[in-house]
């Protein structure tokens, strides 16, 4: 992976980083102003968010270190670690908003509706510029900070939408439940996004490659005579790696096993795998597959 494509994976997350914590400080303010939980919650969200999101560039960037002999496979796996920090720390978030949220519906407080809404608008436009800054990310820990940030901006529609209904009917107890939505909505995505995150960190297969598929497409192009022992994982949802035995006939000379070998490789890169080590067994040998 390229210098210049890893500086604009960090630079992505920068530029949110300080659009995100800005609007933040002007979302607690307002949501003080005008007694308002929904913005409020969100302000928490984003609070959490900002966090995370300089967790999550400081991480990038030190994801990107070369391998030694402390981590021989390098330090891919940190910009994961972001992506699991942001998630937890929104969950709790989350659980929080709606400890406060529910009570509110049985005892709605009055809210000023108008601050609310341009409150919201500023919000869209925001966040907005954030998720286009990120809409081309990679990395699971880019898309992690980009589904964080659509999912503000869905926010912001939902107080925008709550703020112009308030504006012309008196029943503040949709403030609290706009609340609670956004809150489900962001655990419900967030489940999806720790699930894949957990995936990756228990070396689970990558969802996009079967690994039987993957045999049988090895043993018909190159004329093997069988794959097994086959091993695929990620280091962080971008970095495919896979270890793998082949057996071949005994009379195959080096120069054959050698071509078979890059064959193969060529074919994995085709999956997305950009690590390959291939053991080579004879048919002589006692295998089991």
């Amino acid at each position: 992976m390229s210098d210049e494509h890893n500086h604009q994976k960090q630079g992505n997350i920068k530029v949110a980083f300080f659009l995100n914590f800005s609007f933040t400080i002007i979302e607690l303010v307002g949501g003080i102003l005008t007694n308002s939980m929904a913005i409020l919650s969100d302000a928490l969200h984003d609070l959490g968010d900002s966090l995370t999101l300089g967790l999550a560039w400081y991480l990038e960037k030190y994801s990107n270190k070369k391998s030694d002999f402390k981590f021989s496979f390098g330090y891919a796996r940190f910009s994961l670690l972001g992506a699991l920090l942001n998630s937890i720390i929104l969950v709790v978030g989350s659980i929080i908003i709606l400890s406060q949220a529910i009570p509110r519906i049985f005892s709605p407080a009055e809210v000023n509706p108008e601050g609310m809404f341009f409150l919201a608008i500023l919000g869209i436009v925001i966040n907005g510029l954030a998720v286009l800054r990120l809409r081309h990310g990679t990395s699971l820990n880019e898309r992690v900070v980009s589904w964080h940030l659509l999912e503000d901006v869905l926010g912001w529609v939902v107080v925008l939408i709550g703020s112009i209904v308030l504006i012309f009917f008196d029943i503040p107890w949709i403030d609290p439940v706009m609340s609670i939505f956004i809150s489900l909505y962001i655990l419900f995505n967030v489940y999806k996004n720790l699930k894949e995150t957990m995936n990756i960190f228990l070396q689970g297969v990558p969802k996009n490659i079967s690994i039987s598929d993957l045999e049988d497409e090895i043993i018909e192009k190159t004329g093997i005579i069988a794959a097994y022992h086959t091993h695929v994982w990620s280091l962080d949802g971008e970095k495919n790696l896979i270890s793998m035995h082949i057996v071949v006939s005994d009379e195959l000379k080096r120069e054959d096993i050698i071509k078979v070998k890059r064959q193969i490789r060529d074919l994995l890169k085709k999956s997305d795998i950009e690590h390959a080590t291939i053991e080579v067994d004879f048919k002589c040998e006692e295998y089991e597959y």
